[in-house]
């Protein structure tokens, strides 16, 4: 299993608690999410599962991920977080992904999709985030959305409205996003938004594991 190690790296994050009677070895299913995640479309990804001899289908790929249930880890205590939204498309489809992101750490905290964007669902975001971390003392940075701005009032948040510095986090990670779903068509053509959601959940933790 050497060689699965040098390609995957480390794959400790990926829990299979999902796993009943699969027939592929665990290291494999952990190589496959890994690769798919980091970047490798689901065809490309089974061709190099078939290089130790075992093959599967790219719907069992796709399922793996979908069953992992990946999501970030919670308990930070981040100083500061980078808040955003950014429009992704499914289907031909417009949809909204927001994204709390540590700028010193450049780790996701929370991501969630949404088919808009308003200041109620900014709220709904929001608590979801606070229910996970501690962010009761750190500062948000944000653009110059007034429903951003709006809903961390009301929420007794503090927050900056920056265009730079330390916002730049979420911006990068958004232009990675973009450029994934952009090009990986076969991740979000003839899906539903759940799954769409829960892809970019598993991209989320996957991103976190690097950094």
């Amino acid at each position: 299993m050497a060689e699965i190690t040098r390609l995957s790296g480390h794959s400790d994050w990926i829990e299979l608690d999902f796993v009943e009677r699969e027939r592929t070895p665990s290291e494999l299913m952990k190589l496959g999410i890994r690769l798919h995640l980091s970047g490798l479309s689901l065809s490309n990804t089974i061709r190099e599962i078939e290089k130790f001899g075992v093959k599967r289908s790219r719907k069992a790929v796709h399922d793996w991920v979908q069953k992992a249930d990946l999501q970030p880890a919670d308990d930070a205590s981040p100083d500061h977080v980078a808040l955003d939204e950014t429009v992704i498309r499914i289907n031909g489809q417009q949809f909204w992904l927001y994204a709390a992101v540590d700028p010193e750490t450049n780790k996701f905290l929370h991501i969630r999709l949404f088919t808009t964007t308003t200041t109620v669902l900014t709220q709904q975001f929001l608590r979801e985030l606070q229910e996970k971390h501690d962010v009761s003392d750190a500062v948000f940075l944000v653009d110059y959305a007034q429903h951003l701005a709006t809903a961390l009032r009301r929420a007794g948040l503090r927050f900056q409205t920056v265009r730079h510095g330390n916002r730049n986090a979420v911006e990068r990670i958004f232009r990675e996003v973009k450029r994934r779903t952009s090009s990986f068509s076969n991740s979000f053509s003839n899906v539903q938004p759940t799954t769409a959601e829960t892809w970019l959940q598993a991209f989320a933790v996957w991103w976190n594991s690097l950094n």
